[in-house]
């Protein structure tokens, strides 16, 4: 099990990110930062979320006593290059939903570990791609109303009801949760080991 001397603050109000470190034995202090997600010109989704990542994780008051590690982390839906954000309403998540249905989409998600003593920020990314199965727009609707997509990047969440689009992945699970636990592990460990040297 992985230990982490440091005291560990997560710069996102995402209840999936907290439970996922959770699950592993970690113990966030949520303190949540709002930062523009609007993509930049000629923004990549792996530049967009290791710039929201970097932001986040920076933008955080982690003036606590030392040592202390910072944690922020950004997901995006990457379809053929074009970001999928929230759904904004219902006709725009079952828009949403019938686009990705029948075809391969990325999940990539940006994290940042930033320390108390100056350390960082370290900053990665993740993508996994997820292959849909046929989605019609009636279940694409009834599935918006049972309240799951409203906050979920790309409409959908796999941990919950959006699993019966999902035909196949590859890559990390977790990440498509909200947050890749393998890299994101060996950057905290990493982190916390030079906080104290």
């Amino acid at each position: 099990m992985l230990v982490i001397a440091s005291q560990l603050i997560l710069a996102s109000g995402s209840p999936r990110r907290k439970e996922l470190l959770e699950q592993v034995g970690l113990s966030p202090f949520c303190c949540p930062v709002n930062v523009d997600e609007t993509p930049e010109p000629g923004d990549l989704p792996t530049d967009l979320v290791r710039r929201l990542a970097a932001s986040k994780a920076t933008g955080c008051d982690h003036a606590q006593i030392p040592p202390t590690l910072v944690l922020g982390a950004d997901t995006v839906i990457d379809l053929d290059g074009e970001v999928l954000g929230k759904p904004v309403d219902c006709d725009d998540c079952v828009r949403m939903l019938c686009r990705l249905a029948n075809r391969r989409h990325a999940v990539t998600t940006g994290v940042c570990v930033v320390g108390s003593a100056g350390e960082g920020p370290t900053i990665l990314s993740v993508s996994t791609h997820v292959q849909f199965g046929s989605i019609t727009p009636e279940q694409a609707l009834s599935y918006w109303r049972s309240g799951e997509p409203v906050d979920k990047a790309g409409g959908y969440a796999i941990q919950g009801l959006g699993a019966q689009f999902v035909a196949h992945i590859a890559g990390s699970y977790s990440n498509v949760v909200g947050l890749p636990l393998y890299e994101t592990l060996q950057l905290l460990q990493h982190a916390d080991n030079g906080l104290r040297q």
